[in-house]
């Protein structure tokens, strides 16, 4: 049996793959993964580790991401951990897969993980360059295969991908119906931590009630607004604005999500109603809706923000904090002072927004990921912020 197993590896390993991107450039490597070819945004994450976290992030619905950390898939894959119900990348790029998954909360190998899932993945390739060049040159369509197809054909697919601009995919990754999250809060109950030992400690004040609008979310989320004080119910993106007063909320959430924020022009109405009657918080695709629901713009950054460390400052502080951030999109920053919002942080790296609030309303948002799952908990205290927010505003 270990023969045969070791034969099945080395053919494993011998299996060949290849990203071909809309220019022309191709880049060999060997597969890992699923046997399939896939089309899609190629992107890269500077994230030093939660490689889990980032295949299931539903925001990376319709991307080829690729990774600048060396080796992927050192500890494995914890079900504990994932960010919805399976992968969402289109494809995956790593300079070295690990042979070796070492962790007690591991059950399967990144390896087998997407293979089982359908996604295809290519190590062994020059992962700087391709880093570079999409700094270089913006973000471009890319077709990955761990197919026996020709280079031609995969910059031809490529190239005949549609891109992200004006696609709506919030519709292929939000919650088909209606539910609370964790009701019996198995996953979220509160904590110290003293000495080597956790104890748990109940919540003394009040709990709220939260409507979560999914555009995509990711499941940290829904566990830091529970941690937090609220009792989450969540619902689809199409959801009306009816729909959410009748259920009554003392607060509603907007969540992140994948493609172009300009396409949900539904979401944008929605949100323009609720901004009249709840204390609202959005993150990430969450904040570009509510810029469009004030009647400002988004528009696409040249490579986008996807990693553990980007630096983002409060222009109301004076505090800087390292944020997890993965987006493709930015608001106008004078078209949202115009509607009558502040901005109330930047990012350090290229200034553009990173936050806003309304001046009359319970309203703000960021465009960063404050649950950090992987990344920095510099940003935790924005949930405390939204809690108090709430509780000033209940009935």
């Amino acid at each position: 049996m270990i023969l045969v197993w070791l034969c099945y590896k080395m053919v494993e390993m011998t299996r060949k793959g290849l990203i071909a991107f809309e220019d022309g450039t191709v880049f060999r490597g060997r597969a890992f993964g699923a046997v399939a070819t896939n089309v899609g945004e190629a992107c890269f994450n500077t994230s030093m580790s939660g490689y889990q976290e980032i295949l299931t992030d539903p925001s990376y619905f319709s991307q080829i991401v690729t990774m600048t950390a060396v080796q992927i898939g050192n500890y494995g894959i914890c079900p504990d951990d994932v960010e919805s119900d399976g992968p969402k990348v289109k494809g995956f790029i790593v300079r070295e897969i690990s042979p070796v998954a070492s962790n007690w909360r591991s059950n399967i190998s990144i390896q087998d993980y997407l293979t089982k899932a359908g996604i295809p993945g290519v190590e062994g390739v020059d992962t700087r360059a391709i880093t570079k060049k999409l700094r270089v040159s913006g973000a471009l369509k890319a077709c990955i295969t761990t197919e026996d197809i020709s280079e031609s054909e995969a910059v031809k697919q490529a190239k005949e991908f549609g891109g992200l601009i004006g696609v709506d995919f919030v519709k292929e990754v939000t919650a088909k119906e209606a539910y609370y999250w964790d009701p019996e809060m198995k996953q979220s109950t509160p904590f110290t931590v003293t000495g080597t030992g956790l104890l748990r400690e109940e919540v003394k004040k009040p709990r709220y009630k939260l409507a979560a609008m999914d555009f995509g979310a990711k499941f940290s989320i829904y566990r830091k607004l529970q941690y937090h004080g609220f009792d989450v119910r969540v619902f689809p993106a199409d959801t009306s604005a009816d729909t959410i007063r009748a259920f009554n909320p003392d607060g509603v959430f907007l969540s992140n999500g994948p493609g172009d924020p300009s396409a949900v022009d539904y979401a944008h109405a929605t949100v323009r109603e609720l901004i009249e009657d709840f204390p609202i918080f959005g993150i990430c695709l969450g904040h570009q809706i509510i810029t469009h629901a004030l009647g400002a713009k988004t528009f696409k950054l040249k490579f986008g923000h996807r990693g553990g460390n980007q630096p983002v400052k409060n222009l109301e502080t004076g505090r800087v904090s390292i944020t997890a951030q993965n987006h493709g999109f930015a608001s106008t920053r004078e078209e949202l002072e115009n509607a009558g919002a502040i901005v109330t942080e930047i990012n350090l790296n290229d200034n553009t927004v990173e936050g806003l609030r309304l001046k009359d309303k319970p309203v703000f948002s960021v465009q960063y990921h404050p649950e950090a799952a992987p990344g920095p908990n510099d940003a935790d205290s924005l949930f405390v912020d939204f809690y108090n927010l709430v509780a000033k505003h209940a009935g």
